[in-house]
């Protein structure tokens, strides 16, 4: 029986037996073309051999630009001819041949389009047509001058501007003449005039002026939504926004500098107008999509609508309530606009554009409340000199004593707590959210602060309110998700509670405790940031302890000595935590500062630095800390020398050789053991031992046996170094028989120094940087062999 491959299978072998025959065809069709190549003749073209003809060369000009740059020139001519004729020769003739020239030449001018339109001259009929509407104008300017002398220029320029607009405007819809560009636009451009001529005519005063600007606007505006040529589309849309925007600067102005509520009322409905306007404008331009650029000036239209209706509103208010509460009313206003979000009939695009308007007027209300928030912020720094001379008269004067209060400030708190309340409220995007919740919480944060000071409460009720919204950042930094946010707000808190509470001896140790105690309960969730902290405010804690106990500030160094031996021993108990090393850093700054504090007493400074080396040599015994036994032996060292110093020894090696001796040995002992030892480790310390404390005491010392003993001692450290190849004791030999050598030589320097003319000392350091300069770079190599040299050394 046959066998029939299922369909699939049959069309798999039929293509891959179509894929063969279509590949055996292109190998024939390409062995087909290399026989053709190969039996007919090569050709060539024959070169030329003559010089190659230069190219012709290109115009700069193209026709049509040089046809039109002279159709205009030819129309700007016959224009200024037409201007000296009306102007120069006017006179000569009766009212008949006036009469007669005038209709002539402009029926002319007005009618040559049509015949050269006929003839595909369309350029040639915009200029002669441009002829037209100038004559036009001329002869409004010239029956001014001889028939209508004795009319007032405005009213004249409104009747006359108006005909000529509704004259062009009919010229261009004539059947052939509308195929021109050249007439409507300029009908419209006319008709920017006749309503602000007609105020001026009137009497309007600025109010009407300003009005008929709107209006003119206004007219623009739907002139460039509703007529479908682009020449008039660009030509309205530049009236709208030029003349709209004086209007909208007059009005802003009449409002700013309204005497009373009436003509704060009449600038208003100004304002609104303009902002009407502005609305059907955005309306009317929405697009269909949120990047078109349609929806662009839909947005842009909006803001400005929403701006000038709350500066319209917000400038009523303003003349009738006081000057503190301005921002409030603009701000409430501006929060209103929010309420055009839930409008469906609005387009999207102008909904976004009023959304964004309310932002910019609460931003713009932020501005305005931005200083009394620095101003409570930051005026406690001004305590720092004045700690402890007494509390103030109340929270203003609290923060107030280096600074001026803003004026008017009595509103800021609710601008603040608006701001804050539509952020946590109005906002739900997903994306925008969490901002906007960090927002409310800063500016809830701002508000508390800013309150005991804009109502003037007592000192003490400013303490507790700092203290409480401290305690409320923290507990939001614990529960809430703005983490960052409030923990930063904490922290800043804190800070000038700190500083506020300078004021009263009482306040502060009270204040500094309750910080150490609020940020210490926080660190069971966020010790990373409130552990140091709570360091710190401990170190300050001591501080104010010992200056209230009338101690030294050396004494005091002591007492903050405390703080680091809570750190270490915190850092212990924490382990690998991520708190570990701030808390080490907070330590070692409160170690710093006791060293500073005692550095005024030696005795104490030496204690100091022991008590901080026995806190390191206990942080070093952690198997991840055993570096800070280096600095442990160099506080232990720095305490002994100091303690030297104290006492007023004459002689350290007395007290430095019986340390040095063992140490040397040791040393050795252990480079014998381990030669991979480092000479700094096996030798460097008891070498520094003795060599550094004989060298201060060498150069205090007028005699000359101590240098030189010292300078012999260090020549041999020297010498050992260089002969066993060791780094430590040739440079440190190096360095201090360097030093003690510059002592002995000091006093003769001085003298030939004084004995030198004083141009002499330049003149050799200028000597020596030239032969620095020219032996550069031998001099790099050769400190790039010691730097070998060195390297290779242990």
């Amino acid at each position: 029986m046959t066998h029939i491959p299922p369909p699939a299978e049959e069309l798999r072998l039929l293509d891959a037996e179509l894929w063969q025959l279509d590949a055996r065809r292109a190998q024939l069709l390409a062995r087909r073309a290399w026989l053709v190549a190969a039996l007919q003749p090569k050709w060539q073209a024959p070169q030329p051999t003559g010089p190659m003809p230069a190219a012709p060369p290109r115009p700069e000009a193209s026709a049509p630009s040089v046809q039109n740059v002279l159709l205009v020139l030819g129309g700007v001519l016959l224009t200024v001819a037409a201007m000296v004729f009306t102007l120069v020769s006017w006179g000569r003739l009766g009212i008949t041949g006036r009469t007669l020239v005038l209709g002539a030449v402009t029926v002319a001018a007005l009618a040559a389009p049509l015949p050269l339109l006929k003839r595909g001259l369309r350029s040639t009929a915009e200029s002669v047509a441009g002829l037209g509407l100038a004559l036009t104008v001329l002869d409004a300017v010239a029956l001014h001058g001889a028939v209508f002398l004795e009319t007032p220029g405005a009213p004249y320029t409104a009747v006359a501007s108006a005909l000529l607009a509704g004259l062009w405007a009919a010229y261009g819809l004539l059947p052939r003449v509308c195929e021109l560009r050249l007439p409507r636009p300029a009908a419209l451009v006319a008709a920017q005039l006749p309503l602000f001529f007609w105020a001026i005519a009137a009497d309007a005063g600025s109010y009407g002026l300003t009005a008929a600007l709107l209006v003119t606007a206004g007219f623009d505006t739907v002139v460039a939504l509703r007529m479908t040529s682009r020449s008039l589309r660009v030509v309205a849309a530049i009236g709208a926004y030029g003349v709209g925007a004086w209007g909208v600067l007059a009005a802003g102005w009449l409002i700013w500098t309204a005497s009373g509520p009436s003509a704060a009322a009449r600038a208003a409905a100004l304002l609104l107008l303009a902002s009407a306007i502005a609305l059907a404008a955005a309306w009317q331009s929405t697009g269909t999509g949120r990047s078109t650029p349609a929806d662009g000036r839909s947005v842009g239209l909006g803001v400005a609508s929403g701006l000038l209706a709350v500066a319209a509103l917000g400038g009523t208010a303003r003349s009738l309530l006081p000057e503190s509460w301005t921002a409030p009313a603009h701000l409430a206003f501006g929060i209103a606009l929010l309420a055009a979000l839930g409008l469906d009939r609005l387009p999207g695009s102008v909904r976004r554009g009023l959304a964004w308007a309310s932002g910019a007027v609460q931003a713009l209300s932020l501005l305005w409340a931005l200083p009394v928030v620095g101003v409570v912020v930051l005026g406690p720094l001004a305590w720092v000199s004045r700690a402890w001379t007494g509390a103030p008269a109340d929270a203003r004067a609290a923060v107030t004593v280096d600074v001026a209060w803003p004026p008017h400030a009595e509103a800021v708190p609710v601008v603040l707590a608006g701001v804050a309340a539509v952020l946590a409220l109005a906002v739900r995007n997903t994306t925008w959210r969490p901002h906007a919740a960090a927002g409310a919480l800063g500016l809830a944060w701002a508000t508390t602060l800013t309150v005991p000071a804009v109502l003037e409460l007592p000192y003490f009720a400013g303490l507790l309110i700092q203290g409480a919204a401290t305690v409320l950042a923290l507990t939001a930094a614990v529960f809430l998700r703005q983490q960052l946010t409030a923990l930063l707000l904490a922290l800043v808190t804190s800070a000038s509670l700190a500083l506020l509470a300078l004021a009263s001896q009482t306040e502060t140790l009270v204040v500094l405790c309750g910080l150490i105690a609020v940020f210490a309960a926080a660190s069971w969730r966020l010790a990373p940031v409130t552990a140091p902290t709570a360091l710190v405010h401990g170190a300050a804690l001591a501080c104010a302890i010992g200056a209230a106990a009338g101690w030294s500030p050396a004494h005091t160094g002591l007492l903050v000595l405390v703080v680091p031996v809570i750190a270490a021993l915190l850092a212990w108990r924490l382990g690998d935590a991520r708190a570990t090393v701030p808390v080490e850093v907070a330590g070692a700054a409160a170690g710093v500062l006791a060293l500073a504090l005692a550095a005024t007493d030696l005795p104490l400074l030496a204690t100091v630095l022991a008590l901080c080396g026995v806190i390191a040599a206990a942080t070093a015994i952690r198997a991840d800390r055993r570096p800070v036994g280096y600095a442990a032996a160099a506080l232990f060292v720095l305490a002994t020398w100091v303690r030297l110093a104290a006492w007023d020894m004459t002689a350290p090696e007395a007290y430095t050789l019986p340390v040095t001796i063992p140490a040397l040995l040791v040393g050795a002992l252990r480079h014998r053991r381990d030669p991979r030892t480092s000479s700094w480790t096996a030798y460097a310390p008891g070498l520094a031992a003795t060599l550094v404390p004989s060298l201060f005491a060498a150069w205090g010392d007028p005699h000359w046996t101590r240098p030189l003993l010292l300078g012999l001692a260090a020549l041999l450290v020297t010498l050992a170094g260089a002969r066993h190849h060791l780094q430590a004791p040739l440079l440190l030999g190096g360095a201090v028989l360097l030093l003690d050598a510059l002592h002995e030589l000091a006093p003769y320097l001085v003298q030939v120094t004084d004995a030198l003319p004083r141009w002499v000392p330049p003149a050799l350091a200028g000597l020596l940087l030239l032969a620095l300069g020219a032996t550069y770079e031998h001099r790099l190599r050769d400190v790039r062999r010691v730097r070998e040299v060195l390297g290779r050394m242990n």
